[in-house]
């Protein structure tokens, strides 16, 4: 095992936390893993992990080689990627988190079309609404609905999702329909968490083409998008959300659309990735896909734009 080598095998272990993963990660014996550590750390005359029959951490040396290993890993990646046929054919494996409800939406259902224009690469999905650690966990990329709170990393506006406030029949029929964003006060919310801060998102509207944000009082706070709509379904409360993830239910009267005169502002769409590494080509190309896919005719919703506004850092 040559040095690149070993330090791409290091690199894995540290942000897998595990030798076992890192070997099935890279498809090596763990064995075989093992003693690359091993012959490392002799080599450079210092323990970089400590390991336990449970776990494996990071040694002080461990954490400044680990450092620098990842920025010649990237300058080596980005090397070997600017020649043509690397830009041409993108190979390797290539990690990405995606928003739950954006990936079953608009990407999974053309995951195919991907996979054969780029037939080299092996895609590793995670897909949920946390924050991911993308260097300690070895994510290329992430898909977040939401301004962007995470200064360390790149962002890319892929789309904009125009979203409604609504509510279900059965919560309509119960409580009536708010005539003014003022009577909400009278009304319920399905209220969302934010992962990043731990408190409950306000809901916004456009008034007048200003920003007017209102906490709304609930008996439910929910942490996950599809618990979010869920809770809406039974009759807990009013949501706000992309149209998209409600369209049919939109048109056959099961969840019903108020205060229409003051739609929030369009959900923002981003792909982001870290600052300090270098944008690969298996990393580029699958951006440039998302964004032809969320862009796509059949993805675009047939809506009124509502006046443009400044924009919270929500995240749903």
């Amino acid at each position: 095992m040559d040095r690149f080598e070993s330090m791409h095998l290091f690199v894995r272990i540290v942000e897998l936390g595990s030798f076992t993963k890192a070997a099935e990660d890279i498809g090596l014996p763990r064995a075989t893993v093992t003693h690359a550590v091993q012959q490392l750390e002799k080599r450079l005359g210092t323990r970089l992990l400590q390991r336990t029959t449970r776990s494996v951490s990071i040694t002080m040396d461990g954490e400044a080689f680990y450092q620098r290993c990842l920025r010649l890993l990237a300058d080596l990646e980005d090397t070997e990627s600017s020649f043509g046929q690397s830009q041409a054919a993108p190979k390797g494996k290539l990690r990405v988190d995606l928003q739950g409800s954006l990936a079953m939406h608009f990407l999974l259902p053309h995951i195919g079309e991907f996979c054969e224009r780029y037939p080299d690469l092996e895609l590793d999905i995670g897909m949920g609404d946390r924050l991911v650690d993308l260097v300690r966990e070895g994510v290329d990329c992430v898909l977040r609905g939401g301004e962007p709170r995470e200064s360390s990393l790149v962002a890319r506006r892929v789309a904009e999702n125009p979203q409604v406030t609504c509510g279900s029949a059965g919560y309509i029929a119960r409580f009536g329909v708010p005539r003014s964003i003022e009577s909400l006060r009278e009304h319920r919310a399905v209220n969302y968490v934010s992962s990043a801060t731990g408190r409950r998102l306000p809901f916004d509207f456009l008034v007048g083409g200003e920003l007017k944000s209102v906490q709304v009082p609930g008996i439910v706070a929910v942490r996950q998008a599809d618990a979010y709509h869920a809770c809406c379904s039974a009759g807990l409360g009013l949501i706000q959300v992309p149209r998209y993830h409600i369209e049919t239910e939109l048109a056959d009267g099961r969840l019903v659309e108020v205060l229409e005169a003051f739609r929030p502002p369009p959900m923002p769409v981003s792909v982001l990735y870290p600052h300090n590494r270098q944008l690969a080509p298996r990393v580029r190309v699958f951006i440039d896909w998302v964004v032809e896919r969320m862009r796509a005719p059949a993805a675009v919703i047939a809506t009124a734009d509502p006046p443009a506004a400044p924009r919270k850092g929500k995240t749903r």
